[in-house]
């Protein structure tokens, strides 16, 4: 995107490991500027591919080790839901996406457009009325409930947003989740006819 100029999108069908690579490179010989003329990087934190968000996330900090420049997240559910928000006249319902294990990604907006702060919930304890999920988002589970597909398409969304604080600055680009990763300590054994249990 370059100022007072319309944005460019370019969608990619491989994975990210590839697709973040060869569709950024497709993007800069289209447009005709140099890796060095880009001055920021705005990207998608989540919910969504947690390897694909990771390996987007890698690629922006070799990218800032090469040159520093602002890096800005968004939250992918919730800019779903301001989008349908705008189309459903100022309804309330909930975002849903498949978090794994039984549990679902839920992000609420109110009928005032107010967005609740993103929870992962339990089939059982996902909020009562209306629920939409993202199109092409992929699902393990089948939806606890009949849900409509809401659209995600960025090219639209974007620039319907409208106000709202939708970007943070971040030093450190990562991808979302509820709480942090919690390691168990793993304390070493040398395996050997001593060690192994008696039969």
């Amino acid at each position: 995107m370059q100022a007072n100029a319309p944005a460019l999108w370019y969608r990619v069908p491989e994975e990210a490991g590839r697709a973040v690579f060869t569709g950024t490179e497709s993007l800069l010989n289209q447009t005709g500027i140099s890796f060095a003329d880009l001055g920021a990087f705005i990207f998608c934190a989540g919910p969504g591919s947690m390897l694909g968000t990771r390996t987007v996330a890698m690629a922006l900090r070799t990218w800032q080790a090469l040159r520093d420049r602002p890096v800005f997240s968004y939250q992918s559910l919730a800019i779903a839901a301001r989008h349908e928000w705008a189309q459903k006249s100022g309804r309330g319902f909930a975002v849903i996406a498949d978090a794994r294990r039984e549990t679902w990604h839920c992000q609420s907006i109110a009928a005032d457009g107010t967005l609740a702060a993103l929870r992962r919930l339990a089939d059982a304890d996902l909020p009562a009325g209306e629920c939409v999920t993202p199109e092409n988002f992929r699902a393990w589970a089948p939806l606890p409930r009949p849900a409509a597909v809401c659209s995600y398409d960025l090219a639209k969304i974007f620039p319907a947003l409208g106000d709202g604080d939708f970007f943070t600055a971040t030093d450190t680009p990562d991808a979302f989740q509820h709480e942090a990763t919690a390691y168990k300590k793993w304390s070493a054994q040398i395996h050997s006819r001593a060690s192994a249990p008696a039969k």
